[in-house]
This record gives C-alpha cells, sequence and structure tokens, in this order.
C-alpha cells in the first residue's frame, strides 16, 4: 500500500502532476521537507483573491470575524515519509469557508482516525521514483468528503479553485525543481 493510499484510500476529488529532476530522490524529498516557497506572484494573487472575502468581513466587523490567517505549505500537518519514496501532509477542515474551517490535526493517527460530519480530509503526496539519472517527482492531491453535505459543498469550490490549484502545483513542481538542479549533490558518504 502506498504512502498516500494509507492516509486517504478512499476520495471523491484528486489532481496529479508530475515532472522529471536531476536529483536524487533522497535528497528531492528532503529538499521538500524543508522547503519554503520562493514567493510567487501568481501564488499570491491567488490567494489574495482567495481570503479577500474573509478580509472584507474582518474589515466590516473585526470583533466577529477575526483576520485570515496565512494559507500556505506550512499549514499542512506532515503525515508520514516512506523513506526515499514518498511524503504525505494532510489538512482537515471545510475549505469552502472563508477561514478554511481548518481543524487541528493533533497526530497521523488522528488524522486518520477524523471522521466529523461535513468535514473533508484532504491529503497533499510527493513521490519520488528513479528513472534511469533523473527523478520523477510527482505531487497528488486527494480530497474525501465523508458525506452528502460536505460533497455538495466542496464540489462548486472545486471546480473553481481546480484551475488555480493545478497552475500553483505546477508552478511549485517547477520551482523546486529549479531549486534541486542548482544544488551541489551530495558527497556520498565514504566507509
Amino acid at each position: 500500500m502506498s504512502l498516500i493510499d494509507r492516509f486517504l484510500p478512499n476520495y471523491q476529488f484528486s489532481e496529479r502532476h508530475e515532472t522529471l529532476v536531476r536529483c536524487p530522490p533522497a535528497e528531492l524529498l528532503d529538499l521538500i521537507q524543508s522547503w519554503e516557497p520562493p514567493r510567487d506572484r501568481f501564488s499570491g494573487v491567488a490567494m489574495a483573491l482567495r481570503q479577500m472575502p474573509a478580509r472584507l468581513m474582518h474589515a466590516l466587523a473585526p470583533s466577529r470575524h477575526p483576520a485570515p490567517q496565512p494559507f500556505s505549505l506550512k499549514s499542512f500537518t506532515p503525515l508520514g515519509r516512506d523513506g526515499d519514496r514518498a511524503m504525505v501532509g494532510g489538512l482537515i477542515g471545510q475549505f469552502w469557508r472563508n477561514d478554511f474551517g481548518l481543524v487541528h490535526i493533533a497526530s497521523p493517527e488522528a488524522f486518520i482516525a477524523f471522521n466529523a460530519p461535513r468535514t473533508p480530509k484532504l491529503v497533499l503526496g510527493f513521490t519520488a521514483e528513479p528513472e534511469g539519472e533523473l527523478t520523477r517527482l510527482v505531487t497528488e492531491t486527494r480530497v474525501h468528503c465523508p458525506d452528502r453535505t460536505s460533497l455538495l459543498m466542496f464540489m462548486p469550490y472545486w471546480l473553481v479553485i481546480r484551475p488555480a490549484s493545478g497552475l500553483i502545483r505546477r508552478r511549485m513542481l517547477g520551482a523546486i525543481k529549479a531549486i534541486a538542479e542548482q544544488r551541489e549533490p551530495r558527497s556520498p558518504v565514504r566507509s
């Protein structure tokens, strides 16, 4: 069973993107694990538009609507890593809400056990597979809606955000590839 299947084997929505990178799988996953995405104009504009309703509600009624929190890869809870092959992060929330309705995840086990109604689970996985001298880096996003209400709430949200989300993922892969291919390769350990 793959790592992503361990955390979200059943899902209604998914998106997958890939690229080839001149970097060993272990180094590539290490880079992603500690990666701070560079400022990206498109991603910044897309997130600003996504959070505009929350900012407006906060401006109109700050005592009732807190300022929106920044949303990025750091919002994901690390769920697991499978050696040099894969890693997965997760979110639980009502993503269509202005504040994303995020639920705190205490542990990977808590993510698996969570089953509240009207609250989808989302995983973002990376796999790194050697392919000759290159590594095939794949990112996959999956979303599971536990009931009809969450499915009906999430579906229009997904249809609206999916094009921008896909472009952000492809740009993210491009940025990871550029950084990985500019780095000095690690020296092999000599015994």
